[in-house]
């Protein structure tokens, strides 16, 4: 072994070792290895004529070891000790484990006292290094070695055969496809593969392994269930049986790698022999080719005429490009035939080959030279006899293309030249027919260079004696007849044109000056009548009267515009006057404008119709504003004593409910009195009312003789109503709360007085700092500690249940009243009850109506009677319902 595969094994080796440690304690491994490694000793113990029946023992004394290291060696170990003694075993193990060594593996962990004492772990451990070294190793697959050369083997063969994926030597082979995969690929005759399936992986499994066992000499050494049982099947157990397949059908590759090189030899004779034949053929086709094109070439047999020339060089052009070609990679392909044929017989050691007499590469060559040298000739003779006919057909062309072109550029020129268009033109018209003329007349002058040259060629072929000079001699004594004629004719048009031209100015400058006088007028004429029939909306006599002084403005600049009117009104009658003189047919309308001096006087008559309507408006709109001012002053009188009346009511009411002098009953009554003064004032709102409908109706939106509004009167007087019946209110509740908490007079006046005091805003509440201050005034003691925040905070429920951030000058009556009041607290009330009761503890009905007044009474009865109790005196009220009743659970 040299230091490449020493140190593959040993690197191999440490990892097997430590999976050896973690997992061989897995007892289903356990059992896998050792019917696996049994049966693959046997396998190789049988052909020294033995076997081994329990591999832990029957490897102890080291002799069937050592034996076993020979067979798959092929190598002479040190003679055995034959002594029965634990010194002999251990010497014979250490001279198997010795040559294990020498062969380059590192034993780790293996000492031949555990072998000897029949270590099952170090036992299997042993045999599977073995097995590594001997089965495994050695397989070599695209580089690949060992165990990844074993699986790489596997996957390839495998490849074909659907539901197989070996990626490992575990559960890859699970459901026994991988097995009979590898054998239906070797010998598909043993396997009929298409009736396997997936999901009987028993089947599958019993059907390799017997087949395996019968035909192709691998024991059986696993068991199918031992497989399908296990989660995931001892790898070294999988390998090991995989390892048997490789080595079984190895012989088996090598016969077809040597097959395969046989075909691969006469495959390259046939192909060689057909080398052969393509170029004997192709060679032959080339020089027919050849022997049949050279005499068409040297055909040097002139054409009459230029067409007849022109069909040959266009037979040798298709030549050159069509039929050329293709030979020309012909015999480019047939050299490369060649020299690929040569190579090859060269590399397989066969003799060169030899063309047979007159289809040699050279003689091609050859005959290809003479080809060429023959096409080069025909190609310069076909050239010069060309331009040789050509000489005379290029002046005759170059005769009729110039006359052609003349005749072209001619043509409709004299109808053009006659035509009287500027009679209708325009000015610009005129001006463009001018410069058009003017472009004409250089053209003619242009065109003077091409008829001499026509002339000239004429001349040229007559002295040449053209064939056809007659009809050439023609047609120029037509072109230059027809020439005289257009300079007589440019000349006419020239005159016309000039003298149309300056009548056709001076109508312009008349058109422009109508223009631009009629524009502005007709504008300002759009303009009047625009604001004539404008709708205007005023509100005030003064806007009125602004617009009423704007209209008689207008009216004063209407004689100067008569004027204008007439003044545009003659440049028009002027422009006709020329018209009709000089007999100038006008074409259009004036082209600076389309105002016409009947829009002119149309809207001139219609602007004054409009302005009597103008004066008849405006007067009636300054009727109206008169009477809307009057409206408006009518209002703001009385506004502006209602407004300032109901502020001060709200004032005087505001001082009254704060401070409340004499007492609660004299309150009482001057606010009742002071309520009906108030409401003695309501004609007058009624009154404004009114005012307010007619000022609505009228359409009038502001009002400058007052600062109130219809809407702020009546939110005053709500406002007023409400708060002299919320002050009314408020004495009545003051007077109830006295009444039932027996609070006097100076404790009311006290409290007033201390609740004004605070109020320092006059809003009739106090804030929840002002409250606080009123407490500690009255002798409360309430402090800035948890204790009296909290007290505070108590307090603060009472007043403003609602949490509204205020305290009512009622709400502090209340609370003050309840603290001080002489009325019956709850323990007074129940005394009483038991006085009634006397010695029981109840009290009949009877008895209640008898003692209290029938309303009263009922009402006491109705109250308590949710609350009588199970064991109550039937027609009686017992002492804790009636407390139920009055106070709730939480007073009793």
């Amino acid at each position: 072994m040299d230091h490449y595969d020493s140190q593959q094994t040993n690197d191999y080796m440490q990892p097997e070792e430590d999976w050896d440690r973690d997992l061989l304690l897995d007892p289903a491994w356990e059992k896998q290895q050792r019917k696996t490694f049994t049966a693959w000793c046997n396998s190789h113990l049988r052909k020294a004529g033995t076997q081994i029946e329990n591999i832990e023992e029957d490897f102890r004394d080291g002799l069937k070891l050592m034996l076993l290291l020979e067979v798959i060696s092929g190598e002479r170990l040190a003679k055995p000790e034959r002594g029965k003694m634990r010194v002999h075993k251990i010497s014979n193990v250490n001279k198997a484990l010795d040559f294990i060594a020498s062969k380059g593996v590192k034993l780790v962990s293996i000492g031949a006292e555990e072998i000897v004492d029949g270590n099952v772990k170090m036992t299997l451990g042993m045999i599977w290094t073995i097995i590594l070294r001997f089965a495994i190793q050695d397989i070599s697959v695209e580089e690949t070695s060992a165990k990844e050369g074993l699986l790489l083997w596997c996957q390839r063969k495998t490849a074909p055969y659907k539901n197989v994926n070996i990626q490992n030597f575990h559960i890859s082979w699970k459901d026994g496809l991988g097995f009979c995969a590898l054998i239906h690929r070797h010998r598909p005759e043993l396997i009929d593969y298409g009736k396997l399936r997936k999901d009987d992986p028993l089947t599958n499994l019993n059907t390799a392994f017997d087949v395996a066992e019968k035909y192709l000499d691998i024991p059986k050494m696993l068991d199918a269930e031992d497989i399908v049982g296990t989660a995931r099947p001892d790898e070294k157990a999988i390998m090991t049986y995989v390892s048997s397949f490789y080595h079984a059908f190895s012989g088996a590759q090598k016969a077809e790698t040597a097959a395969n090189r046989i075909c691969k030899v006469l495959a390259v004779n046939q192909e060689n022999e057909q080398l052969m034949e393509d170029y004997e053929k192709l060679a032959s086709d080339l020089l027919e080719w050849i022997r049949r094109t050279i005499p068409w070439l040297e055909n040097r047999v002139p054409e009459n005429t230029m067409h007849a020339m022109q069909q040959k060089l266009e037979d040798f052009r298709d030549y050159r490009r069509l039929h050329k070609p293709p030979k020309v990679q012909e015999k480019c392909q047939l050299e490369i035939n060649f020299n690929t044929l040569q190579t090859k017989l060269r590399l397989s050691n066969r003799p060169a080959f030899m063309p047979s007499e007159g289809r040699m590469v050279s003689d091609i060559n050859n005959a290809w030279g003479c080809l060429e040298q023959v096409e080069k000739g025909y190609e310069e003779w076909l050239l010069n006899e060309i331009r040789r006919l050509e000489r005379l057909d290029h002046l005759a062309e170059k005769f009729r293309q110039k006359a052609s072109i003349h005749e072209a550029w001619t043509d409709g020129k004299e109808v053009m030249l006659r035509q009287k268009d500027y009679e209708t033109a325009t000015l610009s018209e005129i001006k463009a027919l001018l410069k058009k003329h003017e472009a004409f007349e250089s053209d003619l002058a242009a065109h003077q260079d091409r008829v001499e040259q026509i002339a000239a060629i004429a001349q040229e072929l007559n002295e040449l004696d053209y064939y056809d000079s007659p009809s050439v001699n023609a047609r120029c004594q037509k072109i230059c007849d027809q020439w005289d004629n257009l300079g007589a004719l440019t000349q006419k048009r020239r005159e016309a044109l000039e003298r149309t031209e300056k009548l056709l100015e001076t109508i312009d400058q008349l058109y422009l000056e109508y223009a631009k006088r009629a524009a502005p007028f007709n504008n300002w004429m759009e303009g009047a009548m625009e604001d004539l029939q404008d709708t205007f909306i005023v509100h005030t006599i003064e806007e009125i009267q602004g617009l009423t002084t704007a209209h008689e403005q207008f009216k004063a600049t209407l004689p100067d515009a008569d004027k204008e009117r007439l003044a545009i009104l003659g440049i028009h009658n002027e422009v006709s006057k020329i018209v009709q003189t000089y007999h100038v047919n006008m074409a259009g309308t004036n082209p600076y404008t389309t105002i016409t001096p009947q829009e002119i006087n149309g809207k001139w008559d219609h602007v004054r119709q409009l302005v009597p309507r103008r004066d008849q408006a405006l007067t009636e709109e300054h009727a109206r504003q008169q009477h809307n001012e009057r409206l408006r002053k009518q209002f703001g009188a009385q506004a502006n004593v209602i407004g300032p009346w109901i502020q001060t009511k709200m004032e005087e009411i505001g001082r009254i409910s704060i401070e409340m002098h004499g007492t609660l009953e004299d309150q009482l009554s001057h606010l009742r009195q002071y309520e009906k003064s108030i409401v003695n004032y309501k004609p007058k709102i009624d009154q404004l009312e009114g005012d307010h409908q007619l000022i609505q109706e009228a359409l009038i939106f502001d009002n400058k003789h007052t600062n109130y509004t219809m809407e702020h009167i009546r939110v005053g007087w709500e406002q007023l109503l409400t708060t002299i019946a919320r002050t009314i209110n408020e004495v009545e509740n003051q007077i109830l709360t006295r009444d039932a908490k027996g609070i006097s007079q100076e404790q009311m006046s006290e409290f007033r007085a201390s609740f004004n005091h605070f109020d320092r805003d006059h809003s009739g509440t106090l804030g929840p700092e002002e409250f606080k201050a009123c407490l500690i005034s009255l002798g409360y003691d309430i402090g800035n500690d948890p204790q009296g925040e909290a007290e505070f905070a108590r307090i603060m429920s009472i007043v403003d249940p609602n949490r509204l951030g205020v305290v009512t000058f009622q709400a502090f009556i209340d609370f003050m009243s309840r603290e001080t009041a002489d009325t019956d607290t709850a323990d007074q009330v129940m005394a009483s009850f038991k006085i009634l009761a006397g010695d029981k503890n109840y009290i009949t009905v009877d008895e209640l109506r008898r003692e209290l007044p029938p309303d009263q009474a009922e009402y006491c009865i109705a109250r308590m009677a949710p609350y009588t109790g199970p064991d109550a005196v039937p027609g009686a009220l017992d002492y804790m319902s009636f407390s139920t009743a009055l106070y709730g659970e939480s007073d009793l």
